[in-house]
């Protein structure tokens, strides 16, 4: 079986998914990280040395490997990775595949990500806490339509990491 994690950055999809892959023993991957891997350069850099364009078919060529692979995993996606092309279809299309959205609220977004917007290529330039959070406000309102239709839908705000891995086992 694998697990998608889906949801906005910020979301804890990296955080939860490490979590998760140890409690049921599965392999785990975080897209972002292998992309970095592959191409031994961060996000970042590739963001700003090709731009957006080759990252986003260059990440959709890494899901297909990830698809491919018939090992137990929990795979976190980035953050627009379902949607961008057909890669939330290609997703569900799978047998024996489960869609789990990481639900934060914008105020819990803006939280988490005001503090590390240096590390995020897409919010970077984004200077004020207001930019900010209308920024994540349109983006989460696009972007709603690919993750509400995941298998299964945790609300992650004020809880910790261990009750959001509990709660998306109660539901798999």
């Amino acid at each position: 079986m694998k697990i998608f994690l889906t949801g906005y950055m910020g979301s804890g999809k990296s955080v939860i998914g490490e979590k998760l892959a140890k409690k049921l023993n599965y392999k785990y991957v975080d897209l972002d990280d292998q992309i970095e891997v592959i191409q031994g350069k961060s996000i970042n850099d590739i963001f700003e040395d090709r731009g957006e364009l080759y990252f986003r078919k260059l990440e959709s060529q890494i899901l297909d490997d990830i698809l491919e692979d018939n090992s137990n995993m929990i795979i976190s996606l980035g953050g627009g990775t379902p949607c961008y092309g057909n890669n939330f279809d290609r997703i569900c299309e799978q047998k024996d595949t489960t869609t789990v959205y990481l639900k934060a609220s914008v105020q819990t977004l803006t939280d988490r990500l005001f503090v590390e917007k240096i590390h995020r290529p897409v919010i970077s330039h984004l200077e004020t806490r207001e930019a900010l959070e209308e920024f994540i406000r349109k983006h989460v309102f696009e972007r709603a339509y690919y993750y509400m239709q995941s298998d299964i839908t945790v609300n992650v705000d004020e809880k910790n990491p261990e009750l959001i891995v509990k709660q998306i086992i109660e539901k798999l």
